[in-house]
């Protein structure tokens, strides 16, 4: 049987790096990278087109834009501000067309993970400093909001299957069916392949969520095909495959076994060995003794409160106008 190396992520942009060059001749998929002038954010835009596209990503028919923030692990407001005035835009960009700034439109923003599990925490934390107003429409009427031009929002935690016998999806239908919103925004926890992008890269898509995917723990997917209403999806990486790191150390190995004449031999064998076969090798040292591992920086409580605070007021920005102080 024919092993395939396969290094788990959720980020499309690192689907795209996977390929030969710059990963933008890929059949189906068109890529755009850019700044903005005078930002330190660097912005990818990978748009899945059709279903040789989605073959070779691995991942559905849509838009995937990517804000790479390397300071966003740093204690910075200003920097922290531009990264959710750039979430906000490109949310509104995505929306574009779907008349969102009605008063009346209805944005159901869900938080999705495990709030006793700080790297999968993300989605309850945002939710924490989420603006709700859905309840001053129930309390005040229909006219207190449009009055003020302002969205419906709402929001929900629906924890995780092991907390409480449910699917997200199945909660969420149940929601769907009695507020009817027009939108979903997801936020969920992911995994990335590479270590620097943990807690630095913010994924924006159009094409809903598939929580667990990255750590291969598949659940039912929340898309516009099985809730019914446009699915948004907002996730940072937190958590990294332990076989990633060794994918990404494995030629610093080579080089520093093949510079030194007693080892030098092992460092040639390696070398010569293929991507699939080299992290087979590992694996099979590896996991007997510990299993699938998953790697969380030590800092991440205090990051994943920091990216909570900006994905909250990006969404601010795009559907209020304004930063909740």
């Amino acid at each position: 049987m024919e092993n395939t190396f396969e290094v788990r992520t959720d980020l499309a942009v690192e689907e795209k790096e996977s390929f030969p060059g710059d990963g933008g001749e890929i059949s189906g998929v068109s890529l755009r990278e850019w700044h903005r002038s005078g930002s330190r954010i660097k912005m990818t835009e990978v748009k899945i087109l059709d279903k040789k596209g989605e073959k070779a990503m691995g991942k559905p028919v849509g838009t995937y834009i990517t804000l790479e923030a390397d300071e966003l692990s740093k204690k910075d407001e200003d920097y922290h501000r531009e990264v959710s005035e750039e979430l906000a835009s490109q949310i509104e960009r995505l929306l574009e067309g779907k008349k969102f700034r009605k008063p009346d439109f209805h944005v159901l923003v869900a938080g999705l993970g495990n709030s006793s599990v700080t790297p999968d925490s993300l989605g309850p934390r945002v939710l924490n400093n989420l603006q709700v107003t859905r309840h001053l429409k129930v309390q005040y009427g229909d006219d207190f909001l449009k009055g003020r031009s302002m969205p419906i929002i709402s929001g929900i935690v629906p924890g995780v299957m092991a907390q409480t016998g449910m699917e997200s999806a199945e909660i969420l239908k149940g929601i769907i069916m009695e507020t009817k919103p027009d939108l979903i925004i997801a936020i969920d926890a992911l995994a990335a392949r590479s270590v620097k992008r943990l807690g630095t890269t913010i994924q924006l898509t159009d094409t809903g969520i598939h929580p667990g995917s990255g750590v291969g723990n598949h659940r039912v997917s929340l898309t516009k095909d099985s809730l019914g209403i446009p699915v948004m999806a907002i996730g940072v990486p937190t958590v990294v495959g332990a076989a990633a790191i060794v994918h990404d150390t494995v030629s610093a190995m080579i080089g520093a076994l093949s510079n030194k004449m007693e080892t030098k031999g092992m460092g040639d064998f390696v070398e010569k060995l293929s991507s699939d076969d080299q992290y087979n090798l590992i694996k099979e040292l590896l996991e007997p003794e510990f299993g699938a591992l998953y790697v969380t920086p030590p800092d991440i409580d205090e990051t994943v409160k920091e990216l909570s605070f900006t994905i909250s007021e990006g969404i601010h920005l795009a559907f209020l106008g304004q930063e909740e102080s």
